[in-house]
């Protein structure tokens, strides 16, 4: 049997028991001895009676104790070395024990309940190091499962699975849905005022670009002064025209790109034709060799990218993570409508999981033990409650010493 640091803390107190039980029944046969030759009639008849029932006590709950785990002085007594010849049977038992009284729906409900443990969860997590802890574990997952994720395994799941899927369905009217309320709520209006500053700002600091697009596409014949003043104007109009559309969000042409997108929106739930033309670009977009590349490049981009933030402790993600693990201990601990969901949640998955798998679990007691050897197995189960046995050889002492004082005394008194 291998010994582990908490086994040998056990083994010598054990040792220590059995030293006290053991002396005190060498204390009580040298008194018996001593008392044996003196005068019977007094007080030294009740000090030997004593003490021969207490050896007789210590030595039956001796032999009672040892014989669970062994053989008594290593006679082959019948009955004897119950635990050695019963560990089958014994692990059976403590399997239905266990399973009876521990693995119920009705018990671990009302542990749960006791137990308060969304307070206590709440608590804990409201603790910044304990917050700390929590997301560095994370991180440390997370950075795991994004090493494992290989780039043959990404391609093959978008290119054998998710894009002939996406080629099976149509989704023109669903896009065009999309579409119709993306308009309707006005979400794009973030995108369409990102993309004026940005236009605006590239002309400001871009003029030369600008011009230089222009003089190409320029008429030959035309005199280059003609053209330098004709792409002038057009570059200030293109100017005027971006900033007025961008600071006002109710210009025409803001309104006209909405009109826009509501036409295709509609076209693409209704319009058969439009339907047709869409699927179709969809269908050579989601086939074309370079997808599976594409996905694989993209999904390199994002993984640099979540590296790079779960590396740095230092980074804005990290301390939101760590105020968001406190922000729910606040919240397990202050709010009483999520704690008590908690609580349900926890105490329902618990008994769903006694309920359904409570055999099994408690099948890991029979079949640990059962795989033992006998010796083995009494070793190991003296190890945890050998030292509480001893006290039954201590009492035996104690109860024998006391059982004989009372006999002597009553049988003095009838003769």
């Amino acid at each position: 049997m291998s010994i582990t640091a908490g086994d040998e803390v056990r083994l010598t107190r054990l040792r220590r028991m059995k030293a006290v039980a053991l002396s005190l029944l060498v204390g009580a046969a040298i008194i018996y001895l001593a008392t044996l030759g003196l005068d019977h009639s007094g007080v030294w008849g009740y000090v030997n009676t004593m003490a021969e029932a207490a050896m007789v006590g210590a030595l039956a709950d001796w032999f009672a104790v040892t014989a669970l785990f062994r053989h008594p002085l290593g006679l082959p007594i019948p009955h004897t070395a119950i635990i050695p010849r019963k560990k089958d049977e014994l692990a059976g038992s403590l399997q239905s024990f266990f399973a009876s009284n521990f693995l119920t729906e009705e018990v671990v409900r009302e542990r749960i309940a006791d137990a308060a443990l969304s307070r206590r969860i709440g608590g804990w997590l409201q603790d910044e190091a304990h917050a700390r802890r929590i997301v560095a574990e994370g991180v440390r997952v997370a950075r795991t499962l994004l090493g494992r994720i290989k780039d043959e395994d990404v391609e093959a799941l978008a290119v054998d699975v998710i894009l002939p899927r996406l080629d099976r369905e149509p989704v023109a009217a669903i896009t065009g849905a999309l579409l119709d309320g993306i308009v309707a709520d006005r979400a794009h209006k973030g995108f369409v005022d990102l993309v004026l500053r940005e236009l605006h700002t590239w002309l400001t600091k871009n003029p030369k670009a600008f011009t230089a697009i222009l003089h190409e596409r320029a008429p030959r014949w035309s005199p280059h002064f003609v053209n330098q003043r004709v792409v002038s104007a057009v570059y200030w109009q293109a100017l005027d025209w971006v900033s007025a559309v961008r600071d006002d969000p109710e210009h025409t042409a803001r309104q006209g790109l909405d009109d826009l997108l509501l036409r295709i929106a509609s076209d693409l739930q209704q319009d058969a034709s439009v339907q047709g033309r869409f699927e179709a670009l969809k269908n050579r977009l989601l086939t074309h060799p370079q997808v599976g590349r594409t996905v694989v490049s993209l999904w390199a981009s994002v993984r640099a990218s979540l590296e790079a933030v779960l590396d740095d402790a230092e980074s804005g993600l990290h301390e939101r993570a760590v105020r968001g693990v406190r922000e729910l201990g606040e919240s397990l601990l202050t709010d009483e409508a999520l704690s008590d969901r908690v609580n349900s949640t926890v105490s329902d998955a618990a008994s769903w999981l006694v309920t359904t798998y409570g055999n099994e679990l408690s099948s890991v007691i029979s079949h640990t033990i059962q795989r033992w050897d006998g010796r083995d197995a009494a070793q190991r189960i003296e190890l945890y409650v050998g030292r509480d046995l001893q006290f039954i050889r201590i009492n035996g002492t104690v109860v024998g010493a006391l059982a004989g004082l009372v006999i002597h005394a009553i049988s003095q008194l009838v003769i």
